[in-house]
């Protein structure tokens, strides 16, 4: 069963929430409201040799979204599209 982040489109509060196929879909757990965005999950790695952190630079590196190893502020990418 997947786990999605969503924010609710009413109150502007972000929340997890199961969603099991088939289900009417989710509900915002603050107001009840039903006008959800899906937001952009971040997710854990590790590498074979269970170095965490070494996995994630790894795959920031890959991507193209790596920084230099300094941190930013949120969003998807780090601040820079405006989107947080």
């Amino acid at each position: 069963m997947p786990i999605y982040e969503y924010r609710c489109v009413n109150c502007d509060r972000s929340f997890e929430a199961f969603v099991r196929p088939g289900d009417g879909g989710a509900q915002c757990p603050h107001c009840n409201g039903s006008k959800l965005t899906r937001e952009m999950s971040t997710f854990a790695a590790r590498a074979s040799n269970g170095d965490g952190a070494s996995a994630v630079a790894s795959a920031m590196a890959n991507s193209g979204t790596s920084n230099g190893g300094g941190v930013t502020g949120g969003g998807c990418c780090g601040g820079g599209c405006g989107c947080h």
